[in-house]
């Protein structure tokens, strides 16, 4: 098993539009072959200390697969093809970080 943690930087200003698209999205990516969980976080504001807030800009997906090469189709897969096309002038970059259980 995998994790992944994607930001994606997106203009604010349209934010939930992409979370709208983004929303659409999830069942087909949820019904992958080897997809464990998939889905978007933004900031909950807490007065915890130690709290790093991704911004007002990001969209955080957190995504657990059974293997490298299942997050490999998924990224392959056409549905997601169309998502980056139709999230493209929305969209100001992407970091993701692939990490296994310690």
């Amino acid at each position: 098993m995998i994790h992944v943690v994607a930001t994606l930087r997106v203009d604010p200003q349209r934010r939930a539009e992409f979370l709208a698209v983004f929303t659409d999205l999830t069942p087909k990516v949820q019904a992958e072959k080897g997809c464990l969980e998939y889905g978007a976080a933004i900031d909950k504001r807490t007065a915890i200390e130690a709290q790093e807030l991704a911004g007002d800009d990001a969209v955080v997906v957190i995504e657990k697969w059974e293997s490298v090469e299942a997050l490999e189709a998924h990224l392959a897969a056409p549905h997601m093809a169309e998502f980056r096309e139709h999230t493209a002038d929305m969209l100001r970059g992407v970091s993701l970080r692939v990490l296994r259980p310690a």
